[in-house]
C-alpha cells in the first residue's frame, strides 16, 4: 500500500490518480483560506480602524470561505476525513463497517450528488446567461463564475466518491 493509502483502502491505480488529482486541486485551493484571512484582517481594520468597510471585501470573504469548503468536500471524502454518524458504525465488525460505508455511499451520497450537479447547471447557466453580478452598487461582478464552483465541486466529490467505493469493494472482495 502507499503511504496515502489508509487501512480498508485497498490500492489501485485508477484510485490513485483520482486522489491524486483531488490532492492537488486541494493543495491549491487550500491557499484562498490564507487569502481569505488577510481579506478578512484588512475589513476589520477599514472597519474597525477607519470607519469604512469595503463591500468587495466583504463579498470576497463569501466567495473565498466557499471556495475551502467546496473543494474541502471532495478533499475530505478522498482522505476519508469527513463527519460520519457513529450510532450504527460503531458496533459493526469491521467487514461490515465497510459493507455499511458502501450502502450509504452507492445509495444515498450518490444520488444526492448527481441530483445537486445535475441541478446547479441551469442554476449556473441562468445565472452566466443574465451575466449575473452583486445587487450591491460595489459589489463584485460575475456571480455566475462563484456559482459555477457548485457543479465543479459536486463532480469533484462524485470523483472521490467513486474512487472511495471502489477501493471499498476491492476491499471488501479480499477479506
Amino acid at each position: 500500500m502507499s503511504a496515502d493509502t489508509k487501512e480498508g483502502q485497498a490500492p489501485n491505480k485508477f484510485c490513485d490518480a483520482l486522489d491524486a488529482f483531488i490532492r492537488s486541486i486541494g493543495h491549491v485551493v487550500m491557499w484562498s483560506n490564507g487569502i481569505l484571512i488577510l481579506v478578512i484582517i484588512l475589513q476589520v481594520v477599514l472597519r474597525y480602524g477607519f470607519g469604512h468597510g469595503l463591500v468587495i471585501l466583504e463579498e470576497l470573504q463569501w466567495h473565498l470561505y466557499a471556495l475551502g469548503i467546496m473543494f474541502g468536500a471532495s478533499y475530505a471524502q478522498m482522505l476519508d476525513s469527513h463527519i460520519r454518524v457513529d450510532i450504527i458504525h460503531a458496533r459493526l465488525s469491521q467487514k461490515w463497517k465497510y459493507r455499511w460505508d458502501l450502502f450509504g455511499t452507492l445509495l444515498l451520497l450518490l444520488p444526492f450528488i448527481i441530483i445537486i450537479f445535475h441541478q446547479s447547471l441551469d442554476f449556473v447557466w441562468e445565472s452566466w446567461r443574465v451575466n449575473e453580478r452583486s445587487d450591491a452598487p460595489m459589489g463584485l461582478p460575475w456571480r455566475w463564475a462563484i456559482k459555477a464552483i457548485i457543479p465543479i465541486t459536486f463532480g469533484l466529490l462524485g470523483v472521490a466518491t467513486v474512487s472511495r467505493a471502489v477501493r471499498t469493494f476491492i476491499f471488501l472482495r479480499r477479506i
